[in-house]
């Protein structure tokens, strides 16, 4: 990646650290987001190769307005990785009040569209840039207690698809990988009976990641790429 600028959302988060990592290691400068400068500062406090920025992504104006000022400061950037999103179980679909639909929409698909917005008119003025989204493979069939999650999981493949379509004509790649259980911290206290060994390692992910969001990947357009380990 040379010296090039990679955003990435949800950077103080599990996966969000280990594309971070992923792309400093290939000398890259990173863009960092997620919501609180706590967690942000614990993250990469003091390095130098990486800027950091709080920011509430579901909200379209300010974060579009934040985003896009950081990039005028530190140039366009080559790679967005939309790590950004969430999940949680819930009701049946026909007991749900709508809260949980909402949570899992903004999380995973507003977080990625507002982001989206703010970094591409920049790719578009340069002729060149990747966008690599953060689908899952749960969301290829319906499962119960999980429709909101999968819903908004689905959108996330559709719209990588979508906007391969609309930007690949004009420099810019979109891809999507679709991960199985990754194995994190979070996933482990809340399956302690499960084996880790089979789910799908963060380094691994964000290697994947970071080749689609790489010149090598230039032919790739839309492309949902499952990634599951052995699970």
């Amino acid at each position: 990646m040379n010296t090039d600028l990679v955003v990435v959302t949800g950077a103080a988060g599990a996966l969000g650290k280990a594309v971070c990592a992923a792309f400093l290691e290939r000398g890259a400068r990173v863009l960092a987001l997620d919501i609180g400068e706590e967690p942000l500062r614990a993250a990469y406090g003091g390095d130098g190769r990486v800027r950091t920025l709080a920011v509430d992504l579901v909200d379209a104006a300010k974060s579009r307005a934040a985003i896009a000022a950081a990039l005028a400061a530190d140039g366009p950037a080559a790679a967005l990785c939309n790590i950004a999103g969430g999940f949680d179980m819930g009701p049946a679909v026909h007991e749900d009040d709508g809260a949980l639909w909402r949570r899992m929409m903004d999380l995973n698909v507003a977080t990625l569209v507002n982001a989206s917005a703010a970094v591409a008119p920049g790719m578009l003025a340069a002729g060149r840039g990747a966008i690599v989204n953060v689908a899952a493979a749960s969301a290829a069939s319906g499962k119960a207690g999980m429709g909101a999650y999968i819903a908004s999981k689905d959108a996330v493949a559709r719209l990588t698809e979508t906007m391969a379509q609309e930007l690949r004509g004009r420099g810019v790649n979109v891809n999507a990988v679709a991960p199985s259980i990754l194995d994190t911290p979070a996933n482990r206290a809340a399956m302690p009976g499960a084996d880790p060994a089979k789910w799908v390692a963060l380094a691994d992910l964000a290697a994947v990641i970071v080749f689609l969001a790489s010149p090598q990947a230039k032919a790739v357009h839309g492309a949902v790429l499952p990634v599951l380990g052995l699970s």
